[in-house]
């Protein structure tokens, strides 16, 4: 039960019945479905098959942005469905991958031998691909070009596996700091944003590269049950002879501190994300851009030093991520986030790591930049007296019991 893990953290109990009694509507706006075509009810079905929790910030953004990016989203969905798939032979694999863009202009190209879950944005292409091309010339111009450059990208990294950090940076760049980029020049081309959020493409590609390694080490164990291998052999090398071999307990000390080791090298992309988002002005880009972004950084601070990334699924609470989504909705909110979550790495820093002078280096980097004052990150926390915190925890477990059973 979702209250029952945020019990000790009654700010959250608190935005949980916010969220369920219509508080996201704040960040979440519902759509006038009855307004569009069959075709896009059809692609923002998709959207939401596919992605819970971009689903709900993209439906969010403002005007017709919001349909490039539903658009965008879903091609790129498809592609990644194509990289994903192990049934689909090398020999198919790569020229699909190569050429995908040129498929967003051929009206009845689709791929129905896909075993992936994701396969029905493959199987009805057509319908995505006509959705595209209703897009303005602007929107389709960005979004085949970094539909090419990523499919390139990933048939250049299906025949090879990340070896250095260098690889990795470059493996997250394609699969992930492209749709940062293209995002970015979506953003400009709707004219909600300044031109040079779209020009700025190292900050553009650090939001990107920030949320994939991110998602890459908190996935350790489910890749490599799976076969994949994301995490650089530079970096696990210097601690076992394979990567498998980090979730044997007997490995726990060195895997943690792989894992601290990456955890600093992606927490290298903060003051970047901090730098793009302070940046922007319309409200449902800012919304669409931070959330992730702070979820991402409250992620790290769960996975950094914790044995779990290699026994189990990490994940933050559904009340931390709801307060999160909540809260995130202006720059200051965003720096006293990331300040709160940076200080509780901080607190989990190991005398004896060996990557503690560099963790600790970065950690002083992001508060700096966060440039926040210690009174501002204390508010986010309410302090009740043991007597009101119970007898409301109490209420607040009966109440989500009945809420549950009914609609939103």
């Amino acid at each position: 039960m979702d209250i029952l893990k945020s019990l000790g953290h009654p700010e959250e109990i608190l935005n949980l019945f916010k969220f369920k009694m219509g508080g996201c509507r704040s960040v979440m706006t519902k759509l006038d479905y009855g307004s569009m075509s069959e075709s896009l009810r059809t692609c923002y079905l998709y959207l939401n098959q596919t992605s819970r929790s971009f689903a709900a910030v993209i439906q969010a953004l403002d005007g017709e942005l919001r349909h490039a990016v539903c658009i965008f989203y879903l091609v790129l969905r498809a592609l990644d469905t194509v990289e994903d798939d192990m049934t689909i032979s090398l020999e198919k694999k790569v020229p699909m991958l190569n050429n995908f863009y040129t498929y967003l202009y051929q009206e009845e190209w689709c791929f129905t031998e896909s075993q992936e879950k994701d396969r029905r944005v493959l199987e009805d292409f057509p319908t995505i691909s006509l959705e595209f091309r209703n897009l303005a010339q602007e929107y389709r111009d960005v979004i085949s070009d970094i539909c090419h450059q990523m499919g390139v990208g990933m048939a250049e990294f299906l025949e090879k596996n990340v070896g250095s950090m260098k690889e990795w940076d470059q493996y997250c760049h394609y699969v992930a700091g492209l749709v940062g980029i293209g995002l970015s020049r979506l953003f400009s081309a709707s004219q909600l944003e300044d031109p040079e959020v779209g020009r700025d493409i190292k900050l553009a590609n650090s939001m990107g590269l920030f949320l994939q390694k991110t998602n890459i080490i908190r996935d350790y164990l489910e890749d490599t049950r799976e076969g994949r291998a994301f995490w650089p052999k530079e970096a696990w090398s210097q601690f076992a002879s394979e990567l498998e071999d980090l979730a044997q307990p007997e490995k726990l000390e060195s895997a943690l501190s792989c894992l601290n080791l990456l955890v600093t090298d992606a927490l290298h992309h903060v003051p970047d994300v901090i730098a793009y988002l302070s940046r922007l002005r319309n409200q449902s880009v800012f919304n669409f851009c931070a959330i992730p972004q702070v979820m991402a950084i409250a992620t790290l601070s769960t996975c950094y030093n914790n044995p779990m990334v290699f026994q189990g699924v990490v994940k933050i609470r559904k009340g931390q991520a709801v307060t999160l989504m909540m809260e995130a909705t202006n720059m200051r909110a965003v720096q006293t986030i990331i300040t709160q979550y940076s200080q509780e790495i901080l607190q989990k820093v190991s005398l004896t790591d060996p990557l503690r002078d560099k963790t600790l280096h970065i950690l002083a980097v992001i508060q700096e930049t966060s440039a926040l004052p210690q009174s501002s990150f204390s508010s986010r926390t309410h302090h009740l007296s043991p007597m009101y915190l119970s007898a409301a925890m109490l209420l607040a477990a009966f109440s989500w019991q009945y809420l549950s059973t009914t609609a939103m």
